[in-house]
């Protein structure tokens, strides 16, 4: 008809603001590989390769075969037994006191908690803190909620710790939200101690600031290396807020559950908000988290001794061909500066080239932040003997 207009697409300013997903960049590269029939070895994602542990998978399926009310809608803000559990699972673990009525929120993955949780806090230019590089939530959260981010430069001169003594005034007088992530992603870096956390407590009661720290790999560390809480800081609940996720701890990614602990007046606007939004998570996948968390935990360290095993491979065989790489005490992945002959490329330039000539997939620094684009993060999870093929690749690149 004459007056029939052509139908296009407007989306949200909110959209538009957001950098390309890192991960959809990662696939777009695979993808090329794979239509080259290039034999892929997948380091870019940290989706972990290890199985769910079977009792928990066990426990899973007998809630689903023998318990049809679980199939209905659940509580919003996480079954009492499975916040019961957490706040017993953080007294063993940090000898933290959690009431588990008001200070413990079950979330459908800590993701969602953090990008919700942003939703909760921030209005339209808002400012919120964010490590650069990060994980990409912790930033795009925030763009999502429509705020504004500041970046807190992750350098590797200061241990990767932000330096909170070159946060300006005026933003630390406006700035609502501050995310941190100890062991941390991209970076792999630790709090060897409490006293960073210390000095974040002091910055944030001063300012008038929520801390929200994501915790999601405090099970995955080597080396004797003991990954603290925030929240064990006197102080620090009156403040803050933790997050923790069970994808990389129990190998569950794709079940999306965690949950997040503190303040009771910080989570109420998040708890609001997800029973707006959402059902919560599962009847049957809270009572597996509750069967991961109270059963025995020889799991959790045979899951570290399989990363700490491919850490070593790794490391030892990158410092052998001259690609220099520390041995990160936590986390499944390895952060790695551009080897001296690439500098010249950037991050996504390098992993372009480094899928298309060697069939290898990491995931460019860049996608974390640009504070990142000088390195590439390395995620360990393929078999082991991919892992000395892959070796074998790098070395004739790198040659």
């Amino acid at each position: 008809m004459a007056n029939e207009k052509n139908f296009s697409v407007c989306y949200s300013d909110k959209l538009k603001r957001l950098p390309p997903y890192l991960f959809g960049a990662i696939d777009i590269l695979k993808k090329a590989a794979y239509d080259k029939k290039l034999d892929v070895i997948d380091l870019g994602m940290g989706n972990p390769d290890l199985s769910t542990p079977k009792h928990i998978i066990e426990r899973l399926c007998d809630t689903l075969g023998n318990h049809p009310r679980s199939h209905r809608y659940p509580q919003a803000k996480g079954m009492p037994k499975f916040r019961k559990t957490v706040a017993q699972w953080c007294k063993n673990r940090f000898d933290i006191e959690l009431d588990p009525e008001n200070e413990v929120l079950a979330l459908i993955g800590s993701k969602e908690g953090i990008a919700h949780l942003c939703m909760a806090y921030l209005d339209s230019g808002d400012i919120a803190l964010a490590p650069n590089p990060a994980y990409p939530v912790h930033f795009n959260g925030i763009l999502l909620a429509g705020g504004t981010v500041y970046d807190l430069p992750l350098l590797p001169e200061n241990n990767y710790l932000p330096d909170l003594g070159k946060i300006p005034e005026e933003i630390a007088i406006k700035a609502k939200l501050m995310f941190l992530n100890y062991p941390n992603n991209p970076t792999t870096a630790v709090v060897d101690n409490l006293d960073f956390f210390k000095e974040v407590v002091s910055f944030a009661k001063k300012y008038n600031i929520i801390v929200c720290h994501d915790n999601a790999y405090s099970e995955l560390c080597f080396d004797d290396y003991n990954a603290p809480s925030f929240l064990q800081v006197p102080g620090a609940k009156e403040i803050g807020i933790e997050f923790f996720s069970f994808s990389k701890t129990y190998n569950m990614a794709g079940w999306r559950l965690g949950f997040v602990v503190g303040n009771a007046e910080i989570l109420r606007p998040l708890e609001k908000l997800k029973s707006y939004l959402d059902y919560g998570v599962f009847t049957a996948i809270q009572l597996a988290g509750v069967c991961a968390l109270k059963d025995s935990q020889e799991c959790v360290k045979e899951t570290v001794k399989i990363y700490q095993k491919r850490r070593d491979i790794m490391v030892k065989g990158l410092n052998k061909l001259g690609w220099q790489v520390k041995n990160p005490k936590a986390t499944m992945y390895l952060w790695v500066a551009l080897p001296e002959k690439y500098k010249h490329l950037s991050s996504l330039q390098f992993a372009e080239l480094l899928i298309e000539k060697t069939g290898i997939a990491v995931a460019p620094g860049a996608g974390f932040g640009t504070y990142g684009d000088a390195y590439v993060r390395i995620a360990l999870i393929t078999h082991n003997n991919r892992f000395h093929d892959a070796l074998l690749r790098l070395k004739k690149f790198l040659k």
